[in-house]
């Protein structure tokens, strides 16, 4: 019985890991994003349900997560294989910020970067861009829609998915 499970569970294994390879060659990340090396990418599934897939970039000769602590240039890519109300993801976005106890002072400026959220469609892309010294990009399907220089934010913002507890801390392995 035990060699049974086992063999299910391997089988189980296997076909998510060959969806999670298919659903990421579907989102198409290319190795090199902005003068930024792909670092790692990942797959977001909720209740059995592809969500969207991630990319994160970094300088060439950094690791991810030496990035991300040194706060040092990221870039942050989601394909989305769903449509999402933007409604839904302005409130998981201020649910995750909540959990990660980001400073109130922050609301103002996450509330000016949520106002520029669209219903997202299967097949969007939206990215998240921070450069030291510049700030924080979002873009969406490839256009600048919002743009900060506070750093504090950015780093809020990119922890939704990299922090701990994040949605795609993975990203930084």
């Amino acid at each position: 019985m035990r060699h049974v499970a086992f063999c299910l569970l391997l089988m189980f294994s296997f076909t998510v890991q060959a969806n999670e390879a298919a659903r990421l060659k579907q989102a198409g990340f290319p190795p090199q994003s902005h003068e930024l090396a792909l670092k790692n990418q990942a797959v977001l599934t909720y209740l059995w349900a592809d969500v969207y897939a991630a990319a994160l970039y970094a300088p060439a000769g950094t690791p991810a997560e030496s990035a991300w602590k040194q706060q040092k240039t990221l870039r942050l890519e989601l394909y989305y294989f769903r449509d999402i109300d933007r409604n839904d993801v302005i409130k998981a976005a201020n649910t995750t910020l909540e959990r990660q106890h980001v400073s109130d002072r922050l609301k103002p400026e996450v509330d000016k970067l949520h106002a520029v959220f669209r219903n997202i469609h299967s097949g969007d892309r939206y990215a998240l861009d921070f450069r030291p010294g510049r700030g924080l990009n979002l873009e969406i399907n490839g256009e600048v829609l919002f743009s900060s220089n506070d750093d504090e934010l950015a780093r809020a913002y990119l922890g939704i998915w990299l922090a701990p507890k994040g949605l795609s801390e993975r990203l930084l392995e």
